[in-house]
């Protein structure tokens, strides 16, 4: 097959982990014998160096309505672009519709990759751009061929079953061959580390201040923000780290017991996930905190996962579980062989077999392969 991977607006950089995880994609479907070829529809970002492999369709931010135009001068740009590249397939990163984006449709079936439900998270971006998602969003989604969820419960979310397309769900992953298990610190008393983005209501970082706070014998390292002003004097225990590459990201991991994951999914009105960032931190091997049902994780019992309620009041609920599984994991770290689940290259086996499927199928079959 010749795969034409399309994603809208964001530069995509090599240490992000939607970037890590679209190249790992890339990567695994030319390594599959396919022909595989990324098209990245971007604002202008300096250094191109920072972003990952692909043809590049940059606009300029100049005012809303200017930036609205030189958007869709990209987007004409990259859609005569991918006509010259003639694949069979195009996978489409969800994003906000722009003109005149829905001809893609006429290329080749498109299969488009649903990793949140924006009817909720992009209320954030704003009264404007919300409306404006609300109003065209179905454009993408009449027109598409499939679609593939991270997660069950966005494949049975009215927001994106009622266009009753081909479904599959296909939780994140990465790829175990680039990770390797960490050893394990000895500390005399736990370390908890969280990785994430300013911003994000979901991550529900003010709740690790007030476990911090709770447990002056827990430490924290919170990476990717460099300040929390609505929450100064920062308890002694609690230390900001700001944005990290890898490189500088694991060292830190290296001295952490425990790993936390998002802890107010219920704030944007999801209750399950599978973040990247968490599966990286399973990779190197460390037992993780959950607050919501992890798509490929939720049916184990493993003894290095903590499943906490994903409630507004889990922390108050279950301090005392996470203060005494942080002890319980001192030392230890997550086997291997248990979360082979997460791994990247079995994920891609059964997007490539989906898209075959579509590509196989009449524009008009309504055949639901979900999985």
């Amino acid at each position: 097959m010749r795969i034409a991977y399309v994603s809208l607006h964001w530069p995509r950089t090599r240490n992000s982990g939607v970037g890590k995880k679209i190249q790992s994609q890339v990567a695994a479907w030319n390594a599959m014998g396919h022909t595989a070829r990324l098209f990245m529809h971007t604002q202008q970002y300096e250094p191109v160096t920072d972003l990952i492999e692909a043809d590049y369709f940059f606009y300029k931010s100049a005012g809303k309505i200017r930036t609205e135009f030189n958007r869709m001068f990209a987007m004409s740009g990259m859609i005569k672009a991918i006509r010259a590249y003639r694949p069979d397939i195009i996978y489409l990163r969800y994003g906000i519709y722009v003109y005149p984006a829905h001809r893609l449709m006429d290329i080749a079936p498109v299969v488009e990759e649903i990793n949140t439900n924006d009817l909720t998270q992009h209320d954030g971006l704003g009264s404007i751009y919300s409306l404006y998602n609300r109003l065209t969003r179905g454009i993408f989604l009449r027109l598409n061929r499939g679609l593939v969820t991270v997660s069950r419960e966005l494949a049975v979310s009215p927001a994106f079953a009622s266009y009753r397309k081909p479904t599959r769900v296909i939780a994140n992953g990465v790829n175990l061959n680039d990770f390797v298990t960490l050893p394990a610190p000895a500390n005399d008393r736990p370390s908890l580390v969280f990785i994430g983005n300013p911003g994000c209501l979901w991550h529900g970082v003010d709740k690790l201040v007030a476990l911090a706070r709770r447990f002056p014998d827990l430490y924290m390292d919170i990476i990717g923000y460099d300040q929390l002003p609505d929450f100064e004097p920062l308890p002694g225990n609690l230390s900001l780290h700001g944005y990290l590459d890898i490189g500088a990201y694991q060292k830190v991991l290296c001295g952490a017991d425990v790993a936390v994951s998002s802890l107010a999914l219920h704030r944007v009105q999801l209750h399950e996930a599978s973040p990247l960032k968490s599966r990286e931190c399973l990779a190197f091997g460390l037992p993780l905190i959950l607050a919501y049902a992890d798509t490929d994780l939720d049916d184990q019992n493993l003894d290095f996962l903590l499943k906490i309620p994903n409630t507004e009041d889990n922390i108050q609920t279950h301090a005392q579980a996470i203060y005494d599984f942080a002890y319980r994991m001192r030392g230890r770290r997550a086997g291997r062989d248990l979360i082979v689940k997460v791994d990247q290259t079995i994920k891609e086996t059964e997007r490539l077999d989906f898209f075959e499927e579509i590509i196989r199928a009449r524009p008009g079959d309504k055949k639901n392969a979900d999985k």
